[in-house]
Formats: structure tokens, C-alpha cells, sequence
């Protein structure tokens, strides 16, 4: 495949995930977190950044890690591919997570651009980590 076919299919893979269950997890997680925060005392603006990070960062892990997880996803080739190259189809949500949670640290949060974008980093490396090692430990298991 064309690296233009792989990008496409990595694409594809990300849309499988539960994203509805997903967005109920990062809900309920990112509303927890603001619920801890308003119990400190600590009011401003900048207290929804944290929040909204917990958030985004459970969505984009229940989905991507829910999508490898499936067995019931349509398309037979994408599983295929999905299989055999865990993590190129994890980058798509990590990607998603990191531009989505440097826009939340900038405008949410007191941080500018750069601060964001090294805040937003770590999270996404650890989607990638985590999704990757599943579809590995998925993979492996699969050719038992």
C-alpha cells in the first residue's frame, strides 16, 4: 500500500471506535475532575483546562482502545490492517488528542502556545503507548 493508502486506512480505523460511549466516559470523567476543582476554591477561567483535558484525553482512549477491542467492525480488510499495524492506526486519534488539547490548555487555560502544545504531549504519547500495546497484545494473541 501507497503511504497515501495507509494514511486513509489509519483514518478509517479511528472512525470504528464506541465514540458514543466514548464522549459519555470523557463526560463523566472531565465533569468529575471540574467537580474536584470547584471543591478547591481555586475559581477562574483557567480551572476548565485541567478538566477538559481529562476529558479529551479518556474520549479519545475509550475510543481508540474500544475500536481495537471490537470484534464487530464492518469491513474485514480494515480489521486486517488494523492487525497488523497497531500503532500507525493508533496516530490518528493521538494526533487528534494532541491538536484538540493544546486549543483547550491555550484558550481554557493560562498557557500559551508553546507551554500547550508541551502540556498536551505527554497525554498523547501515553494514547499512543497504550492503544499500540493493545493492538500488540492483540495481534500476538491473534496469531496463537
Amino acid at each position: 500500500m501507497s503511504r497515501r493508502e495507509n494514511r486513509q486506512a489509519a483514518v478509517a480505523a479511528a472512525t470504528v471506535g464506541p465514540w458514543r460511549t466514548a464522549a459519555g466516559v470523557g463526560a463523566l470523567v472531565g465533569a468529575t475532575a471540574l467537580g474536584i476543582d470547584a471543591i478547591t476554591g481555586h475559581w477562574s477561567l483557567s480551572m476548565l483546562a485541567g478538566p477538559a483535558g481529562w476529558a479529551l484525553f479518556f474520549f479519545f482512549l475509550v475510543g481508540t482502545v474500544g475500536g481495537r477491542l471490537r470484534r464487530d467492525t464492518g469491513d474485514r480488510r480494515l480489521r486486517k490492517w488494523v492487525a497488523e499495524h497497531p500503532w500507525q492506526s493508533a496516530l490518528p486519534a493521538a494526533g487528534g488528542l494532541l491538536v484538540l488539547n493544546t486549543l483547550a490548555q491555550m484558550v481554557l487555560g493560562d498557557a500559551g502556545l508553546f507551554g500547550a502544545f508541551f502540556l498536551s504531549l505527554l497525554p498523547a504519547g501515553v494514547l499512543l503507548a497504550v492503544a499500540g500495546v493493545v493492538g500488540s497484545v492483540k495481534q500476538a494473541r491473534g496469531k496463537e
